[in-house]
């Protein structure tokens, strides 16, 4: 329950902060990237770099997605396996009253 309680109230809104900041951050370096290539008397150069942010940052969006999804998934599985539980419970009390229920009848 403290793992389930955990990735509601801090995983899962912590990675899903981090996607909107790493937004936030990806303007300011597009940004730059096109400042820079306009400025810069070697396009190539600034073509490079531009190469080498974008690259960076679709790495770091792909590991924080992939964070998000797999704090996400293991919420799930949690959330599945009690209700699993809940569902055992569920069916032994419907039991104990169909039991008892046969036996009033008698």
């Amino acid at each position: 329950m403290a793992e389930l309680q955990m990735l509601l109230e801090e995983e899962i809104p912590a990675g899903r902060r981090a996607l909107l900041d790493s937004f936030t951050n990806l303007e300011r370096v597009a940004e730059y990237c096109e400042s820079n290539y306009v400025q810069s008397a070697d396009k190539e150069r600034a073509l490079e770099e531009t190469k080498s942010y974008t690259t960076q940052s679709l790495a770091s969006v792909a590991y924080l997605i992939n964070t998000l999804a797999n704090n996400v998934l293991q919420m799930l599985d949690i959330q599945a396996s009690q209700l699993r539980r809940m569902e055992s419970s569920v069916n032994h009390i419907s039991q104990a009253i169909g039991h008892l229920e046969v036996g009033t009848k008698k």
